[in-house]
């Protein structure tokens, strides 16, 4: 079987043949149909992602598919059974084996590429927003990169919540998708001051911000006293250092999410948001955006795309 690669961390990923295996007990075999992408992807490939797997590996975090083979001893869905799994690695293949207490059945509404995108976006904002920061009805809520596969989603669920909005991101195309999506106030991080316009509205309870960077450091200076700071991610390459004194006279709480990372300590909380994530996707209070389809034999594009930021929604690549 096809499958993407990285086989050595200074080489870029490839295109191997790989035999296709037997399912051990406790897996599935997936005939996968569809692969979201994910800027840890980008991350992984250089070694540089907190959950790295060993060389060589298949890349693709999250992925769609129909249960093909079910490992001896093992409790599972029957084989052709439409489910959707986070698993960390190898969901850029034909064939995938994944835990079977990982699967997540699809609703028959939802179609394999929705669902190969929905985990990983959704489940990170949803846990970041309620568990993490207790989003209330009436906060104001700065996402940053508000165009972006999680950020979109923040948006979404920070109108759901109750939220009043406030959606940054660059240029106005992306903009436009953020306020089609919820937002409430239009922030074009190119040409506006972020931090007077989030001031002139009164500041920000929760920071959202999968960017880090200066505009990690724009956003602290905009939040008012007791605002809580979700670092989701570096999509800028720029971590930023944190001056505890300033937290301090601002008592300021800045609170780091993993998401993949509640599947080892606590997996009963990712579990539910998941749960509660798909009734509703049912209930059809969501509406996931995907902004490019990739074919199987254009997985490096698809990844380019990611890398130069010009994405809005979730990127994903049809096996």
């Amino acid at each position: 079987m096809k499958a993407f690669r990285v086989v050595d961390f200074e080489k870029p990923a490839m295109f191997c043949d790989i035999p296709r295996q037997e399912p051990q007990h406790g897996q599935v075999e997936l005939k996968i149909e569809a692969c979201g992408l994910n800027f840890a992807d980008l991350l992984m490939q250089k070694n540089q992602y907190q959950d790295t797997p060993s060389v060589p590996f298949t890349m693709g975090l999250e992925v769609a598919g129909a249960i093909t083979a079910v490992g001896p001893n093992t409790k599972s869905p029957k084989i052709g059974t439409r489910v959707t799994v986070f698993a960390g690695q190898g969901g850029l293949a034909e064939y995938g084996y994944f835990p079977a207490e990982r699967l997540i059945e699809i609703p028959d509404t939802m179609p394999s590429e929705v669902a190969a995108g929905f985990q990983v976006a959704y489940g990170t904002s949803h846990l970041a927003l309620k568990h993490c920061a207790g989003l209330k009805k009436n906060n104001t809520l700065l996402v940053l990169g508000a165009a972006g596969g999680v950020g979109l989603t923040a948006v979404e669920l920070g109108k759901y919540f109750g939220a009043q909005v406030l959606a940054a991101a660059r240029g106005k195309e992306k903009l436009k998708i953020a306020q089609e999506f919820g937002a409430d106030v239009l922030i074009d991080t190119n040409t506006d001051n972020l931090v007077e316009v989030v001031k002139s509205l009164g500041g920000a309870d929760v920071v959202y911000d999968p960017i880090g960077g200066e505009l990690f450091k724009e956003a602290m200076r905009a939040c008012k006293p007791e605002a809580k700071i979700l670092t989701i991610g570096f999509a800028s390459g720029d971590i930023p250092l944190i001056a505890a004194n300033h937290l301090l006279v601002k008592n300021l709480s800045v609170i780091g999410l993993n998401w993949g990372g509640y599947l080892k300590f606590n997996p009963t909380v990712l579990s539910n948001s998941l749960r509660e994530l798909m009734e509703l996707y049912k209930q059809e209070k969501l509406t996931p955006h995907i902004s490019h389809i990739y074919p199987f034999s254009e997985t490096t594009a698809a990844l380019e795309l990611i890398k130069n930021r010009k994405s809005t929604g979730k990127v994903v690549v049809k096996i």
